[in-house]
């Protein structure tokens, strides 16, 4: 199948200190991505340097291909186009991402004149569809009404609602469930799998909850300090991470069956980019490390089963970790 997104040696600095470190991604038609890491390791970079949402202070390099066309070349207008249009992006908080002084049927109004040529009685009735869609109460009589009326889990569907209106064929899910409680999340995923499904689009959730990821995707990147560092199918990967990290981040999280245990957290954090190791930048935080890993940087390599894997000196085998599929499923 042909790739929608192509992400080639995608680079990033800022004030000259470099926070992506040659990013490789596809993202084909219809698929579910997940990219999980810490706080810090360039998931949300990723994305907003491909999309052109970057600050100008931040120098981007590489390829982004859309269809075959290459994002990163194209000018101000065209990328215009493409955000919302084509590729639609959910943030992570809508309080601070909707307009407060704005009524959000404008704002959802505004999307389908800009990308979809609606405008008047059609773009109404349009807009009161797609919060709907999106599991509003009586939208008609809310159409008019401010986002500081509605509820956390209704912002976040209003701000979904927004993303949808251009009838993306990427949608990228910066971390929607954040903020909300644990009903709430478990609508927002239930949610996003229907709608990629019914309007037949690629997602790309970015998260550091392994648990919604196992929930709504198919493929999973690991990123670590700007890096991917491992990559497969989700339920391979699940079952039997390679890298030290992946299978950190799975000894930190708590079980809810079976026997009570110590959490294992994955030690210190994840460095500052102005101060990489020379190495591997997991090695100071890794267990199985030697002096190799602290003195060369591992390439993310081919591996069976259809994995990637950056890592001189993987988990060797895999520890009992079923015990959680009950909670990711």
């Amino acid at each position: 199948m042909n790739n929608l997104v192509e992400i080639r040696d995608l680079r990033v600095s800022f004030d000259g200190v470099p926070v992506l470190h040659g990013i490789d991604l596809d993202v084909a038609p219809g698929e579910a991505l997940g990219l999980v890491g810490e706080s810090g390791c360039g998931k949300s970079v990723t994305w907003l340097a491909a999309l052109g949402l970057l600050p100008g202070k931040a120098d981007v390099s590489g390829s982004v291909r859309l269809r075959g066309r290459n994002l990163a070349a194209a000018r101000r207008l065209a990328l215009e186009r493409v955000r919302g249009g084509q590729i639609a992006m959910i943030f992570q908080d809508p309080s601070s991402a909707l307009n407060p002084v704005m009524r959000v049927g404008k704002q959802i109004t505004e999307v389908l004149r800009l990308h979809r040529g609606l405008v008047g009685a059609s773009a109404k009735n349009e807009a009161l569809r797609m919060m709907d869609l999106v599991g509003i109460p009586d939208a008609r009589n809310r159409f008019g009404r401010y986002i500081h009326e509605f509820s956390g889990g209704q912002a976040q569907r209003l701000m979904i609602a927004m993303a949808l209106a251009g009838e993306p064929d990427v949608l990228i899910a910066d971390e929607p469930t954040t903020a909300l409680d644990a009903t709430i999340q478990a609508q927002i995923l239930d949610l996003l799998v229907d709608l990629r499904h019914e309007m037949s689009m690629a997602t790309v959730f970015i998260s550091h909850d392994l648990a919604a990821v196992a929930q709504i995707c198919e493929r999973v990147c690991v990123m670590y300090a700007g890096k991917i560092v491992e990559e497969g199918p989700v339920r391979h990967l699940f079952d039997r991470p390679y890298h030290p990290y992946t299978r950190g981040l799975f000894d930190a999280i708590p079980s809810l069956t079976g026997p009570r245990r110590r959490l294992v957290p994955i030690p210190g954090a994840v460095p500052d980019p102005r101060y990489m190791p020379s190495g591997c930048a997991f090695a100071l935080r890794c267990d199985r490390a030697r002096d190799f890993c602290k003195q060369h940087r591992p390439e993310l390599l081919p591996q069976p089963g259809g994995r990637q894997l950056a890592c001189a000196y993987p988990v060797p085998e895999a520890r009992d970790i079923l015990h959680h599929q009950e909670e990711y499923q």
